[in-house]
């Protein structure tokens, strides 16, 4: 195994890892066993799974199969959608946790559910009991909006989320204030699912490429080995304390990973600073069903393309 991953500490004192390993989508999910074997190998002690990925057996699976200590891997899962009753929302929990044979170290609501929102708070007061219980260890939530945060906030809950998982890159960024702004409020750490987005996803050229290549070049110098420019979009999550899932299946790729994440490899805040500029002057989200109330609130803002004309970027919207 590579050197250990930094960590995050989370509200409650728990240290998360920086960079995840999630099954849940494209090869690491048809390959969880095969792909989770080599991430383990590679260092990358952080798994993300849910309910609705059909993955949680696997995940328990790999981690006694390569023989880790289940100490010293970091595991996420998530309730996928609502239940009518407190006996059904506890009745899901507990297959969860016999499929992962062991408790997950986070455990997220995966979503607000918008058509059945009473059930978010029934959700997370089970949540809160079966935490109290030791069932279930750090609680979190998913694919939230400052209204979802809102109605929890409201109700009687005795435990904020200390972890939120969502579509994270700098193409939402601006999107995004109003929910990072909860976050800062209430000692909310933020989980990137599709970070890599903005340079891997973007339907047109992206802005951020030229960037991203000059950074990554950098990274490879202080890293000795080179450093793919999709990867920046990770240490991008990493400089803004936000932990970052990724999903590749191929052991290459993820042993080169596992490599750079343990090694102290960071941005600097200008180049951060940069990231942030052009990110807000465009958007695109990938999963757009999860936050659209928030792209609506928050148009993106216009900025001069003499901003970031040295380097050739445009600032206009796709």
């Amino acid at each position: 195994m590579s050197k250990t991953i930094q960590t995050f500490k989370l509200a409650d004192g728990a240290e998360i890892p920086w960079l995840a390993w999630g099954n849940g989508t494209a090869n690491s999910k048809k390959e969880p066993i095969d792909a989770g074997r080599a991430a383990l190998k590679a260092g990358i002690n952080h798994i993300d799974t849910a309910e609705i990925y059909g993955t949680e057996e696997a995940t328990a699976q790999v981690i006694a199969d390569t023989g880790v200590s289940r100490d010293s891997v970091w595991v996420t899962s998530k309730i996928g959608k609502p239940r009518s009753s407190d006996a059904d929302i506890r009745a899901a929990i507990d297959a969860s946790l016999e499929k992962l044979q062991s408790p997950p170290d986070l455990f997220l609501i995966h979503n607000p559910y918008p058509s059945q929102p009473e059930a978010v708070v029934p959700t997370w007061k089970v949540m809160e009991a079966m935490q109290k219980e030791g069932k279930l260890k750090s609680l979190g939530v998913s694919n939230f909006r400052p209204q979802d945060f809102e109605m929890l906030f409201k109700a009687d809950i005795t435990v904020k989320p200390v972890a939120h998982q969502l579509e994270f890159h700098p193409f939402v960024l601006a999107q995004l204030e109003p929910v990072l702004k909860i976050h800062e409020e209430h000692n909310i750490i933020a989980e990137a699912y599709g970070p890599l987005t903005a340079t891997m996803r973007y339907p047109k050229d992206s802005p951020l490429v030229p960037l991203f290549k000059r950074i990554a070049e950098r990274l490879s110098k202080d890293a000795g080995e080179e450093v793919d420019f999709h990867n920046v979009g990770l240490f991008w999550c990493k400089a803004k304390g936000v932990v970052a899932v990724t999903a590749s299946a191929n052991p290459t790729r993820l042993a080169a990973l596992g490599r750079l994440a343990s090694a102290d490899l960071n941005l600097t805040p200008e180049e951060v600073q940069e990231i942030d500029t052009v990110g807000k002057t465009h958007h695109f989200r990938y999963y757009a069903e999860h936050m659209k109330d928030v792209d609506e609130t928050m148009p993106v803002p216009k900025i001069s393309p003499d901003n970031f004309a040295d380097s050739g970027r445009s600032s206009k919207n796709p």
